[in-house]
């Protein structure tokens, strides 16, 4: 059995990948970005272990023996499962391992610019605090979560731990299905623009799909309150970058904080890296799902999805 891990630094290099030796011959490469790179590596694989590399027509048309498309991830927007599915190719990933993480990195992002935190770090470090004469400063008001309405897209295993924390700071919770297919019946379920009228935090944990991509777009933003916070950990096609950038500088909304944005990494060319200020907008490199027990988690995941498919009977199938 010959297994290819395209993408073996996605898991970071500190987590032992050791263990899909057990399955057979490995060959891991740091990273794998263009199609050329994919097609050239994957030519003898049996299995494929991937994140972000393009898997479709293209780079998997010369790999006649891929029987198994591992991600290494929950998202597979990726792969081709259509024509996976075409070549009886079964492509699997791994689910509720980074739930914990994501969730708390959108109540730290939240957190962090709700209570200005940035601002009275400088303000103490950079002697303005030293030289006042009182004991407290709080010349920027911030707010309780207690009593604010916290707005969630896509209900799922994140959305609903999210909705938790958020009930236990003593927030309403609402939220709106994309698709409008959700089951969900412990949170009222609201349409897109009463979602963005009542919200004065907004997280989003939805997938990317044709129906999420760009739903914070201008109008959206425009439809917000000037006081709400956005958080986006979902996908960075979901919100429009260039439209947040505006409203930000507008002041149309108080602040966003990103773990992911269109294009990743940042590109200077991208309209949010002219935005310096952290007490308006927090970026961190898509790390929300990244902790030392999630990656474990997620490689453990590939290595049970491996197992049983090789038992005969798979695991986290998405293109059945």
């Amino acid at each position: 059995m010959k297994i290819v891990a395209l993408e073996r630094n996605s898991a970071g290099t500190d987590i032992s990948m050791d263990c899909f030796r057990d399955f057979g011959e490995v060959t891991y490469y740091g990273n794998t970005v263009t199609p050329e790179e994919v097609r050239e590596r994957v030519g003898e694989a049996d299995i494929i272990i991937a994140n972000k590399s393009p898997l479709n027509e293209q780079t998997l048309k010369d790999a006649r023996n891929v029987k198994l498309i591992c991600e290494l991830a929950t998202g597979y927007d990726n792969v081709d499962l259509a024509y996976c599915k075409s070549r009886g190719i079964t492509v699997c990933n791994v689910v509720d391992y980074c739930t914990s993480m994501v969730a708390q990195h959108t109540m730290t992002l939240a957190l962090a610019l709700g209570q200005k935190l940035f601002y009275y770090d400088d303000y103490v470090k950079s002697g303005a605090y030293s030289a006042q004469d009182r004991f407290s400063n709080f010349d920027r008001p911030f707010y309780e979560l207690e009593g604010k309405t916290w707005g969630i897209v896509g209900m799922g295993n994140i959305g609903r731990r999210v909705a938790r924390l958020a009930e236990s700071f003593g927030c309403k919770v609402i939220f709106h299905s994309v698709t409008g297919k959700s089951t969900c019946t412990d949170y009222p379920q609201v349409d897109k623009d009463t979602l963005l009228a009542e919200s004065d935090y907004l997280s989003l944990h939805c997938p990317l799909s044709d129906l999420s991509r760009g739903f914070i777009d201008k109008e959206a933003l425009a439809k917000m309150k000037k006081t709400a916070i956005l958080i986006n950990v979902a996908r960075g096609p979901v919100v429009d970058n260039a439209a947040l950038a505006e409203a930000l500088e507008a002041g149309e909304i108080l602040a966003a904080g990103l773990d992911v944005i269109e294009g990743e990494p940042l590109q200077l060319t991208n309209p949010l890296s002219r935005i310096k200020d952290s007490n308006r907008l927090i970026i961190t490199p898509h790390l929300a799902w990244a902790s030392v027990e999630a990656r474990t988690r997620c490689v453990e995941g590939v290595y049970k999805n491996i197992r049983a498919f090789l038992a005969g009977a798979p695991t986290n199938v998405v293109n059945p």
